[in-house]
C-alpha cells in the first residue's frame, strides 16, 4: 500500500500552530484538539501556502514562514468603513470589539471597531492578520 502524499486536489487533515513574527501565538488547532480539514486548490488558501504543503504525507511535520502577501494579504484601505453610531448598541461601539455584519446574501462578515468619534464608528473589515508575516507549524494527520 502506498502512502498518500499531498497533491493539487488532496483533502488534508492537519494540526497547525500559527505564530506572529515576534513569536506570539495567533491561532492553533491544538488548543481544542480539533484538527483543520481543507481541500487543496479550492481557493480557501493562498497558492504559496498550498505550495508549502505539496509532497507532505501523514505524520510529516513542517514549519514555514509566509510574507503578508502570501498569507493574509496587506491591509486594504477600502476595507475600512465609517458607519453611523446609531447602527451599534453601546457594547459594540467600543474600539477593539469584533462585530459580525450580515451581508445582503445572508453571510456574516466580521469587522473590528477601530475608532468611535462622535456619531461615527470606524470599522475595519481587513483580516486581523493582514500585513503580518506569519509562521505555520503544521503536522499532517491524514491525506485523501
Amino acid at each position: 500500500m502506498t502512502e498518500n502524499i499531498i497533491g493539487a486536489d488532496s483533502e488534508v487533515i492537519l494540526h497547525f500552530d500559527l505564530k506572529l513574527e515576534d513569536g506570539s501565538a495567533a491561532d492553533s488547532t491544538r488548543v481544542n484538539n480539533k484538527p483543520a480539514k481543507m481541500r487543496m486548490g479550492d481557493g480557501s488558501l493562498t497558492a504559496n501556502f498550498e505550495a508549502c504543503l505539496l509532497g507532505l504525507k501523514a505524520g510529516d511535520k513542517k514549519a514555514f514562514t509566509l510574507e503578508p502577501e502570501d498569507a493574509f494579504g496587506q491591509p486594504n484601505p477600502d476595507n475600512v468603513h465609517h458607519m453611523d453610531r446609531s447602527n451599534f448598541d453601546a457594547q459594540t461601539a467600543k474600539p477593539g470589539m469584533i462585530v459580525a455584519f450580515t451581508q445582503p446574501g445572508g453571510a456574516e462578515i466580521p469587522g473590528i471597531v477601530r475608532e468611535v468619534t462622535g456619531d461615527s464608528v470606524t470599522v475595519d473589515f481587513n483580516h486581523p492578520l493582514a500585513g503580518h508575516k506569519v509562521t505555520f507549524d503544521v503536522e499532517i494527520i491524514e491525506v485523501k
